[in-house]
């Protein structure tokens, strides 16, 4: 089966797991002089702007912070930050605890589905994503709990002739257990829903079943019947699972 298939239909679970795994520890607060650099920083430790952000080499844009001292008070560092005039932007509530705990709230951000900022995501991949998410906590860079929803537009594969594998949504409920979430299409060749759960290894367990809509690439179609026998609307099922 062509690679750039499944590269397809794994990338609305791929970004979501490696941009959550990411974002709140190293992108919005990195961490050391080796990781993050500024043009110019103005205000002051508690209210303050890194101009020209860079990380681990790439521009960021601008970063800006408040912080909310009483928090200190209880081990906690906190502050409202914001991320824009760069690739991604990025406004959240971040928390950092003891023990490698890191709490999001309110976290909305966009970027471009690009290999340079997501290290982990296949160079033939491109497309863009929009995170809306109430809650994010992380525990030693494990995602423990996650409330929301994760859209990714336009994808595309890119090896080759240029594929275009449409939209996708994952939304989150939260609650008990390991973070799972639904998710679906949202326009495309493919018409897909399933369950993307994210395991504590860290990795993922995605299900669900796929069909290809009136339309799609002749590649598309002769690929998804290695999925297996249709049921009576001609969807495949699927599972895929991975660590990272």
């Amino acid at each position: 089966m062509k690679r750039g298939l499944w590269i397809g239909l794994l990338a609305a679970a791929a970004f979501v797991i490696i941009v959550i795994a990411n974002m709140p520890a190293s992108w919005v607060i990195p961490a050391g002089r080796t990781q993050g650099l500024c043009a110019s920083i103005d205000g002051s430790l508690w209210s303050g702007s890194c101009t020209g952000l860079t990380v681990s080499g790439k521009p960021m844009g601008d970063l800006s912070w408040d912080l909310h001292p009483l928090r200190l008070v209880l081990g906690k560092l906190a502050a409202h930050v914001q991320l824009a005039n760069g690739p991604a932007t990025a406004n959240t509530d971040v928390e950092l605890g003891f023990g490698g705990h890191v709490t999001a709230r309110n976290l909305t951000a966009d970027l471009p589905l690009d290999p340079s900022l997501i290290p982990l995501l296949p160079r033939s991949i491109a497309g863009s994503a929009h995170l809306d998410l109430a809650l994010v906590r992380l525990e030693h860079g494990i995602v423990k709990e996650l409330r929301g929803k994760i859209e990714a537009h336009n994808i595309e594969d890119r090896q080759g002739a240029d594929t275009p594998l449409g939209s996708y949504v994952v939304t989150f409920p939260g609650g008990e257990g390991p973070p799972t979430g639904q998710i679906r299409d949202l326009d495309g060749p493919l018409a897909m829903e399933g369950t993307l759960k994210l395991t504590p290894q860290p990795g993922f367990e995605l299900e669900g079943l796929v069909a290809p809509r009136k339309g799609a690439p002749p590649e598309i179609i002769n690929n998804i019947r290695f999925f297996g026998s249709p049921d009576a609307s001609g969807r495949r099922p699927f599972s895929l699972s991975g660590t990272f």
